[in-house]
């Protein structure tokens, strides 16, 4: 029996080329608003999986009763597209699928070229893509989540960016430093242990969100060094930006939202194996799928083992990733998921690295050179907990409540050198260092996501709460020996234990509790058919308690305590976006952000928290019905009341000045961004950033610049291009980072800028093999990376030319 309705047609293309890095402008010829569906359809024969989906969507499918004669199909679940759902039903059934019209789908077997639409697990779906990312081979999305609910990208009045997972395995992007590297407007600025710091408009992100639950990390203690994996993941999506509408306290950078793989609806295996520069190998298991015969229990486990040297002598170290997660549809509309990961890291670190002349000056030592000991070490442990629980009333209407739990355990003994070389050459001193940082991250988060049509007006609303804590419990010591030679570093001197350290030289315990809970919302109401306007607030309550114990010669001195609240503050947001069309939005956008301090004035009253604003202008783009995503936006975020010295005032405050909330600060610049299907088989993720940071007012640095990591002209581009006809089976990649200069950390020198460029070409055997070769820093750019740069050391040099080889293997079902 025929089952008829009016689908949507495929867009027509036609790309306009504009000057510049990327093309930012491409007409669609016809579109018109994307259809989708509630499908409930239980794994079952194909036959009557294909019955029900003619049901729901009065499309027809003509088939041979051959092709499907003992063919069992996953079924499919949830609000979905036509093509999309249909997809997911022939999951594993080696059946194409060719629309002869508007309302007709024939299947046939696979053939090696020609009209068919390929549907399954490695194909980008002609409907509009959705927030989940793997398997769409797209280096864009058609929503994001890190706003609660699933929002498209044009429809967000602040600038918003994602990674795909196809773009991640197409770059071999292993590590969160590689994504924050290639993510538009951020920078990764190495800390002096094994991690980094994440900046965004020259503001640092503190606090990052896992599945939409926002947890601190790296805003208050040392051992939260940001080393995750992204073997786990399936995107990150950034908001570059204030955040404090989402989380509250300390998020003048922005956010990022590393939003976890999860149990497919077919049975997928993908085993990997790789080999490349410095003896590095590394092989990975993903496994996931149904795991009952009604498709209600889906599993996902993955297993990821690396070991590698590095182009440092004595440097290396193996990290292994082990994630499984479980998710349950206890009925048709609610779905409860859980999970855990452990992460293990056990390496040989070059901390600290190389010093300069007093004068700045580079001292021109190899790229190899390794400053530390033959007992160097470094031990990452880090475990997360997580459980997740939805439930959709309806279309419309649905609430969701989500738990994470981090533990992170992070030791070091090491050597380094401390000390500027004397111009005319001359010794420094050897430090060595002991470090056990302990940290526990707990976060919650509960909101409830509606649309409705009220006065008139259509109409979304969301209401939530979410929690956060923070524990640590720190300690570290150091000692300085005289007489090393930076050009004839000895290796083997002898190691010292912590108490010995500390007898010698100096220790510190630490212990930070810091907590905060808020509620908020948002509305969006269509005030007109192009206008919508998007209000929101949220009221914090933060507590902030540390404890500090310092000493010198294995002496301890008293305790020393810092206290802070800020009680019901109030954070505004508001936003307008207008639809130019249906391809094309222009915004503007007002955020407030705060950060508490924990400063004193003469009459030791704690200074009132930081305050930002961030004003922000724009307009994007949806094209090609969803696969290219485009972005235009100018920004200023001035940020005052930050701590200065009270110069008139006693210096009462533990013997030093105490201080005054009159410093200002501000940033402001310009990005564009194109990200998704720019040409048919060419998939490109581009973006220029260019930010200018300034002291407005400061008692030692007004009119210079505020944030010296961050480059005033920032270029990243990213493009793979699948070969057409005969050549279909290769795919090939290139792209280029590349920075202006920065100042040094102490302000003494200039951080040349480089560009770094990278290519790629993989090989598609046949369906379940593919091979691939990444080469990085193509040239062999010799640079040094965003550090502590100073003269006394933390001058990293970046990766020389290297090669990485990757063989994938998909088995078929």
């Amino acid at each position: 029996m025929a089952h008829r309705y009016a689908a949507r047609p495929l867009l027509a293309l036609a790309i306009s080329m504009a000057s510049g890095i990327a093309p930012l402008y491409l007409q669609a010829a016809e579109t018109t608003q994307a259809q989708t569906y509630r499908f409930d359809i239980p794994g079952q024969s194909l036959d009557g999986a294909l019955a029900a989906f003619s049901a729901v969507t009065r499309i027809q499918v003509l088939v041979s009763g051959e092709l499907t004669q003992g063919v069992t199909s996953p079924g499919v679940r949830g609000n979905l597209g036509q093509r999309e759902a249909l997809g997911l039903l022939l999951g594993g059934t080696g059946l194409n699928a060719a629309f002869i019209n508007a309302d007709t789908v024939t299947l046939e077997k696979p053939v090696a070229s020609g009209g068919a639409l390929e549907v399954g697990a490695t194909t980008i779906s002609a409907e509009r893509l959705g927030a989940t990312t793997e398997g769409t081979g797209s280096y864009t999305t058609g929503a994001v989540t890190l706003g609660k609910g699933e929002q498209k990208l044009k429809d967000i009045p602040q600038s918003v960016s994602v990674m795909t997972r196809k773009q991640m395995d197409d770059q071999n992007t292993t590590k969160l430093s590689e994504v924050v590297k290639r993510t538009p407007g951020l920078t990764a600025t190495k800390s002096p242990g094994p991690g980094m710091f994440i900046f965004s408009r020259g503001f640092e992100i503190g606090t990052l969100q896992y599945d939409g639950v926002g947890i601190p990390r790296n805003t208050y203690t040392l051992g939260s060094y940001l080393t995750e994996n992204m073997a786990i993941y399936d995107r990150v999506e950034t908001l570059r930006g204030p955040a404090a509408l989402l989380q509250g306290a300390n998020s003048p950078g922005g956010t990022m939202n590393l939003v976890r793989k999860r149990g497919q609806q077919a049975p997928t295996v993908t085993i990997t194996a790789k080999a490349g520069s410095w003896d590095h190998y590394g092989t990975q298991v993903d496994v996931g799928g149904p795991m009952n015969a009604e498709g209600t229990l889906r599993g996902r486990f993955v297993a990821d083992y690396d070991t590698t040297n590095s182009f440092v002598d004595y440097a290396g170290g193996w990290n292994q990733t082990v994630y499984a997660a479980v998710d349950y549809d206890f009925t048709a509309d609610t779905t409860v998921g859980v999970g855990i990961s452990n992460q293990k890291g056990h390496s040989r670190p070059n901390f600290m690295s190389l010093p300069r002349y007093a004068d700045g000056s580079d001292i021109g030592l190899p790229r190899s050179t390794f400053v530390g000991a033959s007992w160097n070490r470094n031990v990452n442990n880090q475990t997360q907990v997580f459980a997740d629980l939805e439930h959709r009333f309806n279309d419309d209407w649905k609430v969701k409540a989500a738990l994470v739990a981090m533990d992170e355990h992070n030791d070091a003994t090491y050597q380094a050198t401390w000390d500027t070389i004397p111009n005319g050459g001359g010794s420094v001193r050897y430090i060595d260092w002991v470090t056990d940082f302990n940290t526990k991250s707990r976060g919650a988060d509960v909101y409830v996501d509606g649309k409705f049509d009220g006065l008139g007006f259509q109409q979304e609303m969301i209401l939530g709460a979410n929690y956060s804590k923070l524990t640590t419990d720190d300690l570290w010591a150091r000692a300085a020996t005289p007489g090393a030679d930076i050009f004839n570093i000895d290796h083997n001197r002898p190691q010292r234990d912590k108490y010995q350290l500390f007898r010698d030289g100096w220790g510190s315990k630490s212990w930070y509790d810091v907590r905060q809970k808020g509620i908020y919302g948002t509305w969006r109401v269509k005030l007109l058919d192009p206008l919508t306007l998007i209000v929101g607030a949220r009221t914090s309550w933060y507590d902030f308690s540390y404890i500090g114990q310092s000493g010198i010669k294995g002496t301890y001195g008293a305790p020393e305590a810092s206290t802070t609240q800020t009680n019901g503050k109030v954070t505004p947001y508001t936003g307008l976006v207008y639809e130019l069309n249906e391809q094309w939005s222009a915004y503007a956008s007002y955020a407030d952000a705060f950060e508490p301090q924990t400063n004193q004035t003469t009459s030791h009253a704690i200074l009132k928290p930081i305050e930002g604003k961030n004003y922000e202008l724009g307009i994007k783009g949806e094209l090609a019905d969803g696969r290219l995503n485009t972005s235009f936006a100018i920004f200023r975020y001035d940020q005052e009341n930050r701590a200065a010295q009270d110069l008139q005032g006693p210096m009462n405050c533990n013997g030093w000045y105490c201080s005054v909330a009159s410093g200002k600060v501000r940033s402001q610049g310009f990005e564009a961004t194109l990200s998704g299907e720019v040409l048919p088989g060419l998939q490109l993720n581009s973006s220029y950033t260019y930010n200018t940071t300034k002291f407005l007012k400061d008692d030692d640095y007004e009119g210079k610049i505020f944030s010296t990591w961050t480059p005033k002209h920032l270029l990243k581009v990213w493009g793979d291009y699948q070969l057409p006809g005969d050549w279909q089976k290769f795919s090939v990649g290139a792209g280029v980072t590349a920075q202006s200069s920065t100042e040094a950390y102490d302000r003494t020198f200039s951080v040349p800028g480089n560009a770094l460029w990278d290519s790629r070409v993989a090989y598609k055997i046949n369906q379940e093999f593919t091979v691939a070769a990444n080469l990085n820093n193509m040239f062999d750019k010799k640079y040094y990376i965003p550090a502590y740069n100073a003269n006394w050391g933390s001058n990293y040099y970046g990766d020389p030319r290297n090669v990485m080889f990757t063989m994938t293997y998909t088995p078929q079902f």
